[in-house]
């Protein structure tokens, strides 16, 4: 009797192993419709119509003064709209401004040339996009989904199509401005009056200034020595690590960076995470550029604005 005894796991052993003799796969129904679904390719259109659109970003808003009082005046940004995908029924991509990169998702009017576009909706920031696309240019509006949230919650944007290109001997030009205006510090500072022999003290705002070594300085190119780094200005060193990934399309947060790459003509912000970019050089620079960084000093001058 013990050769009769068949339990009923060692039947289904044997019809598994039947099954995959005959070249027979199981799948459930669940299976069944995961791989009809996966097998369905939804057509890309209007390829050519990728890329990034980059330019201003303007609308009126409440603005603050140095001395603490508000006007409404006109607040201008950069922007990057990045089209990804188009199919019949959607558009895919992403707008950067000011480093926030918000996915975003909409539809294309083949009869008008035009995308509705919008963001998640679930940042403050977030809002609609409605623009025409005319040759390599977008033009038209943003409007905020919380108004009441942003400063200027509608905005006009002109875009010009660009293309972005690493190349590792991007400079800044050198008429650019090298003060940091956003950073200004506070210095108390006496005077002397000559006839009275009298000393007062006051308060004096000064910004940090940047030398020419930002212009022959290349992190991209060139393995940076201790000797180099020792005597340059804090300033200095931030902007010539900060070159490195610009050079790279990194989308800067802080305005300080912002201003400085965005005098330029190439620089173009594609992405807020550009790490895994970075050459082997770049990164052992940049890792020395910060520990410069970290104990140099800054150098303040008087500005007018």
């Amino acid at each position: 009797m013990k050769t009769l005894k068949i339990t009923l796991a060692s039947l289904l052993i044997i019809s598994l192993a039947s099954c995959k003799k005959e070249g027979k796969t199981i799948k459930t129904s669940a299976d069944s419709l995961i791989t009809k679904k996966d097998s369905v390719v939804v057509p890309e259109i209007y390829k050519e119509y990728y890329g990034i659109y980059t330019g201003e970003f303007a609308g009126k808003g409440m603005i603050t003064s140095e001395d603490g009082e508000e006007y409404e005046g006109d607040i201008y940004k950069k922007i990057s709209l990045k089209i990804n995908r188009i199919t019949k029924d959607s558009v895919y991509g992403q707008s950067i401004v000011e480093g926030n990169q918000r996915p975003f998702r909409g539809v294309f009017n083949e009869s008008s040339n035009s995308f509705v576009l919008d963001e998640p909706g679930n940042d403050k920031t977030d809002g609609r996009f409605e623009v025409k696309l005319k040759n390599d240019s977008i033009t038209g509006k943003w409007t905020a989904f919380n108004k009441s949230a942003v400063k200027a919650p509608s905005k006009i944007l002109k875009l010009i199509k660009k293309e972005f290109v690493y190349n590792p001997n991007f400079m800044l030009d050198e008429n650019s401005d090298l003060i940091d205006w956003e950073n200004p510090k506070d210095f108390v500072e006496k005077y002397t009056d000559e006839e009275t022999g009298k000393t007062e003290t006051y308060t004096s705002s000064k910004n940090r200034v940047a030398s020419d070594a930002v212009f022959k300085i290349n992190a991209s190119t060139q393995k940076l020595t201790e000797e180099e780094l020792k005597n340059l200005r804090k300033l200095d060193m931030e902007i010539i690590k900060n070159a490195v990934f610009a050079r790279h399309g990194y989308a800067f947060k802080k305005q300080t960076y912002r201003s400085f790459f965005e005098q330029t003509d190439w620089y173009i912000p594609v992405s807020n995470n550009v790490d895994n970019e970075l050459s082997p050089m770049e990164k052992d620079n940049v890792a020395l550029l910060n520990r410069f960084i970290k104990y140099a000093e800054d150098k303040y001058d008087q500005f007018g604005r």
